[in-house]
């Protein structure tokens, strides 16, 4: 077959496959037009999740009659002022993306720059373009895009349902909402208003995190942390979300690049690398983030959608992700999020008065009430619950902590996490401060001290070993014990000493001081479940991190063990000088703390 040119229009609807895959691509396309012509506010309509209609009108700079009969032809732009494809300070500069739509759709784009006497209209039907005609319309440009994908029918078939377009679309419009805090935004589907951003004012971390407040939620600014570094002319600012307060996927996620949108692997691996610490595998961290780049040194035309980024030097701006996150973190030091008090508060329920129930449990001292005690018996309990009465704290009737003998120390509740007043079920140490109650789990809370310890003398000395006085044998699988004394060497500066005894065997010699008198025949077999499960998907770096968390998770103290006030108090003060205290090594939170005014709204008293 003789090769021969393809046409004109032909050209421009395969262009299109590239740029325009769904109604959001055109959105996208033509929302960054609105916003590089220097545009402070932008409505956007849709009809059938953009299938029938997508109009923006923006009050932008405009074009003129030349410039918009030019702006449909294939690469034409304004957004580059020589031929240097690094010099690139806006969204676009193909010029593909209006001829290709016009290839696909029926668009008519109307402008009007300010000194213009009137308005300037042009039409594209299925990649016939018509001639330019006056119009009116207010400084600015609309674009209407009517019946998208009609000249290729095929490609609606690829489309989703009205409402999985329209997602896609919010989540565009979002995102870019995201890094122009200073513009006013609109989205209306079918008559219905979606999104509605005014413009934010102050400075521009504050109108960024009203701007995120906004889209994400109000609980994100309770529980974001400002970050603002920079390094060899690369710069990151913008908000990160403490670990407790997490997602299940990784969509919370908002990664921009010169104000530029990205999904770019490189930055959410770095933003993985900070928070593996800190969170389990299928948990995600809530972040917004804004790199700022010279130019010269990112490519941003390495994707069609432009999604994806290439940085000249991608080891700085990873380590420049990794360190300011982790940074940032332990500057956080114990504080866990608010949205743990929120869900503990939403599940008390209250009940009615207890004249009227008999269902209630009662506390008299030393004895272990039914819930079916009658109205005087919990009377007279409460009667004999003052400061000075024994009441003894777990089963059995063994006194472990009395209240009178706990100081009632205002120095103590001056502490964040207040002072120690019991333990329950042995495992969760109740404790008060000035206004608030605050609840720790005992177990998490040492788990993550452990940890931070271990990993400080990993930094400094190694970890400091116990020998064992008998040499334990660990009888394992033969590709556990295969797995172990491949990186036998690494748990050496782990702490744990150990080598082979035979085909299906190693024999522990010493383990980590810091995790005193363990069961190091279980704290073996973790460590090999956990290298059979993610040894091969880890890197060394992680899978040694992951050794760290089981053996903290084996040197903390365990649920179950009792505490006395001593105790209690050391381990709060401890947290309170730990950084990531707020949360275990999996991402759980420590402690909750709940405010006197929330409890007493509980009780009706406010």
């Amino acid at each position: 077959m003789a090769i021969r040119m393809l046409s004109p229009v032909t050209i421009n609807r395969i262009a299109a496959g590239e740029v325009v895959e769904r109604p959001a691509s055109v959105v996208k396309e033509l929302l960054e037009n609105s916003l590089d012509a220097g545009a402070t506010s932008v409505e956007i309509s849709i009809e059938n999740g953009g299938r029938n209609l997508i109009m923006i009108t923006d009050n932008g700079a405009g074009m003129s009659k030349d410039d918009l009969d030019i702006a449909v032809e294939r690469h034409a732009t304004s957004k580059l002022p020589d031929d240097n494809l690094l010099n690139i300070h806006s969204f676009g500069f193909r010029g593909e993306a209006l001829p290709s739509i016009g290839a696909i759709a029926r668009m008519n784009i109307t402008s009007r720059q300010k000194p213009d006497d009137c308005a300037w209209s042009i039409k594209l039907e299925g990649g016939t373009k018509h001639p330019v005609s006056p119009a009116a319309l207010n400084t600015g440009t609309r674009v209407e895009i009517r019946d998208l994908f009609f000249a290729t029918p095929a490609r609606l078939k690829f489309l989703k349902s009205e409402r999985t377009e329209q997602q896609h679309i919010s989540d565009i419009v979002n995102r870019l909402a995201m890094a122009h805090p200073y513009v006013s935004l609109s989205l209306t589907s079918d008559g219905r208003s979606l999104i509605k951003l005014p413009a934010e004012h102050g400075d521009l971390f504050d109108a960024r995190l009203a701007r995120l407040s906004a889209i994400i939620g109000r609980d994100f600014a309770e529980n974001a942390l400002q970050i603002n570094a920079e390094r060899e002319n690369v710069k990151i600012t913008g908000y990160v979300g403490l670990p407790t307060f997490n997602r299940g996927t990784s969509a919370a996620q908002y990664l921009f690049v010169n104000n530029r949108p990205v999904k770019d692997r490189l930055l959410l691996g770095a933003v993985r690398g900070a928070y593996q610490d800190f969170l389990a595998r299928d948990r995600h961290p809530v972040v917004a983030l804004f790199i700022e780049v010279s130019s010269e040194e990112v490519d941003v035309n390495v994707h069609p959608a432009k999604a994806e980024v290439r940085f000249r030097e991608s080891g700085l701006v990873r380590g420049l992700v990794v360190g300011s996150i982790k940074n940032t973190l332990a500057s956080a030091g114990h504080r866990a999020s608010t949205t743990v008090s929120e869900s503990a508060l939403s599940s008390f329920i209250p009940m009615s008065s207890p004249s009227n129930q008999s269902g209630y449990k009662h506390f008299p001292a030393g004895k272990n009430y039914s819930f079916r005690e009658s109205p005087a018996a919990y009377r007279s309990a409460f009667a004999a619950a003052s400061p000075i009465t024994d009441i003894f704290l777990g089963g059995e009737n063994k006194p472990y902590a009395k209240i009178h003998d706990i100081p009632q120390d205002e120095a103590a509740s001056s502490y964040p996490l207040g002072s120690a007043r019991c333990q329950l079920h042995e495992t969760y140490i109740v404790a008060q401060t000035k206004d608030a109650i605050v609840v720790v789990d005992q177990h998490a809370a040492h788990e993550r001290l452990v940890y931070e310890k271990m990993k400080e003398q990993i930094e400094k000395t190694g970890v400091k070993t116990q020998k064992l006085l008998i040499p334990e044998i660990v009888d394992l699988e033969e590709g556990d014990v295969e797995r172990l004394c491949k990186r036998k060497a690494e748990f050496a500066k782990l702490g744990l000493v150990l080598e082979k005894f035979g085909v299906k065997a190693v024999i522990v010699h010493e383990t980590p001081a810091i995790l005193g008198a363990t069961d190091a025949k279980g704290l073996v077999r973790d460590i090999a479940d956990d290298l059979n499960e993610l040894g091969e998907i880890l890197s060394l770096t992680e899978a040694l991190e992951h050794v760290c968390e089981t053996m903290a998770c084996h040197g903390s103290v365990r649920a179950g063990r009792r505490m006395n006030i001593e105790e209690m108090n050391a381990l709060l003060r401890e947290m309170e000088k730990t950084p990531h205290s707020g949360q275990c090594n999996h991402g759980r939170p420590t402690y909750i703390e709940l405010k006197l005014a929330d409890i007493e709204k509980l009780f009706g008293r406010r």
